[in-house]
């Protein structure tokens, strides 16, 4: 869920921010909003949380994004661009050159800790505000849930990060010092447990579509488990989310795998019954090119076209918008999707088009003329204010159903759990391949780890499953990728300038 925040006390989350406007806070000016004077209102609770929501899809100002970051280090992909030069922080990541000084861990790192900021000032100020107490208990749950979320992407991208619950006086923001990543797990561990009672088992699609519930609790936390190699709790976590008849009837959550794979990315079914977690765009926003990472248009749509698109044959040719070719797929993936049901909604095959004369495009950096079809601008698809091609409304998937149903598979599988026909461990896997119309086939690594890849491209998961199956140097070693190094991103060089937190091992540091 992303709304406009109408007040500006959750963005002081740096030092420097804080310090250049204290002046400011203390004279108090007439109609001035302050933290001091804010935390009164239902409404102002509400959009507190609304603040904490924002951060989950995030956009840094140089376009980076935790999608194109990892799918540019992932064999999926290219980071692609219009040069080698082009966009130097994907290519950091494509080229494994990444460093305490490169924007993707400065994004990433700025990212998570300011979602925990606003999460924990909400939390230290909501219980002052009288309003209903199941909402309020409601609002808590959630913010609880996105601060857990937060910590799990910043344990797992940097391992060695302090663990924050609550807000920090200014004169101790220097003082902070890391803890080990198993006090982080078992914070979030915790943290969901004793919120998951508290949220809905459903919201309506149309108003609250994107806000936590029990089933998104459980999926999460199914996957911190998973993360972390404990494989029965994974399971029981997943068992809960998918249901008693995985593949048939929808689960007590209301969820459902989309008859049609296809429809999972058409415009319409934003909030789908295979939705759990969803990262929430619009085309209102008003997001301009001096403004990115301000709005709520998601800049996927233009950063993943091919660039200078033209359509030679205007009948034939997609509506696709020109872009900047960033994030290509590989010829190995291609080749793997190729005859695949779910090839046509996954791949954009300007190759093809361009080989029949029906298009042209720009054969740009690391091209292979196969682009992301599952969020492709289009046309039809622009905004109708603003800068039109930052501000398309494709929403993306955290977690949908067909990835918990593999990640069940998994999870039994690793446990010892039954894998045969009937089994619930064969039941899920094939369940996705069923609806694209595929046979069975048995559970084993090799195959959940093929449908993952499949299912799932460029949904922004391929890069995590590599590092904890182990298999990232292996695979990614043709890109740069280091074992025992590149399994995390550096923390941020800024960070470690006169403050307690220290650089991990694997970049050169002592933690």
């Amino acid at each position: 869920m992303k709304n406009s925040i109408k007040y500006i006390i959750a963005l002081l989350a740096g030092a420097q921010l804080l310090g250049s406007c204290k002046k400011d806070l203390e004279t108090n000016p007439r109609e001035r909003i302050l933290e001091s004077n804010y935390y009164e209102t239902p409404e102002q609770a509400f959009n507190s949380m609304v603040s904490v929501y924002d951060m989950v899809g995030n956009q840094s100002s140089g376009y980076l994004t935790r999608l194109n970051i990892f799918a540019s280090g992932s064999d999926d992909h290219f980071a692609g661009g219009d040069s080698p030069s082009d966009l130097g922080d994907l290519q950091a990541m494509n080229n494994y050159t990444v460093n305490s000084l490169s924007g993707a861990p400065s994004h990433l790192w700025s990212k998570g800790f300011t979602g925990v900021y606003r999460a924990n000032t909400f939390l230290s100020k909501v219980e002052g505000i009288t309003m209903d107490a199941n909402l309020k208990k409601r609002y808590i749950a959630e913010v609880k849930m996105l601060r857990a979320y937060f910590y799990f992407d910043l344990v797992r991208i940097f391992k060695n990060i302090p663990l924050i619950l609550q807000p920090v006086e200014p004169s101790q923001w220097y003082n902070i010092e890391q803890v080990p990543p198993g006090d982080v797990y078992q914070q979030i561990e915790a943290d969901l447990k004793l919120v998951t009672p508290d949220l809905p088992l459903t919201v309506p699609r149309n108003t609250e579509g994107g806000r936590m519930t029990q089933g998104a609790a459980h999926a999460l936390l199914g996957k911190i488990y998973l993360w972390q190699q404990k494989y029965a709790e994974a399971a029981a976590e997943f068992q809960e989310v998918n249901g008693t008849t995985p593949g048939l009837a929808a689960s007590k959550y209301g969820y459902k795998l989309m008859d049609n794979f296809a429809d999972l990315f058409k415009l319409a079914n934003k909030f789908n019954s295979e939705s759990i977690l969803e990262i929430s765009y619009n085309s209102t926003s008003n997001m301009a090119w001096g403004t990115v990472g301000s709005g709520e248009g998601n800049v996927a749509g233009i950063m993943s076209g091919p660039r200078n698109y033209v359509a030679k044959i205007p009948a034939q040719a997609p509506d696709y918008v020109s872009g900047w070719s960033v994030m290509p797929f590989t010829q190995e993936f291609f080749d793997l999707i190729h005859f695949d049901p779910r090839n046509k909604s996954t791949v954009a095959n300007l190759d093809s088009l361009e080989k029949a004369g029906i298009v042209t495009y720009k054969h740009a950096n690391d091209n292979t003329g196969y682009f992301v079809e599952k969020y492709a601008g289009r046309q039809s698809t622009k905004a109708n204010i603003g800068q039109l091609e930052l501000n398309f409304p494709y929403n993306l998937y955290d977690i949908r159903l067909a990835d918990t149903y593999l990640m069940e598979s998994e999870a039994l599988l690793k446990s010892g759990g039954a894998t045969g026909a009937g089994s619930r461990a064969y039941i899920t896997l094939n369940a996705v391949r069923a609806r694209v119309g595929l046979n069975p086939v048995a559970v084993t690594m090799d195959n959940i780890m093929k449908e993952r890849r499949i299912e799932l491209a460029a949904e922004g998961q391929r890069w995590f499953d590599l590092v904890r199956w182990g298999l990232a140097p292996a695979k990614l070693g043709f890109k740069g990728f280091k074992v025992n190094k590149n399994e995390t991103l550096p923390i941020p060089n800024a960070e470690l300038n006169n403050t307690k937190i220290v650089q991990s091992k694997e970049w050169g540091g002592t933690k």
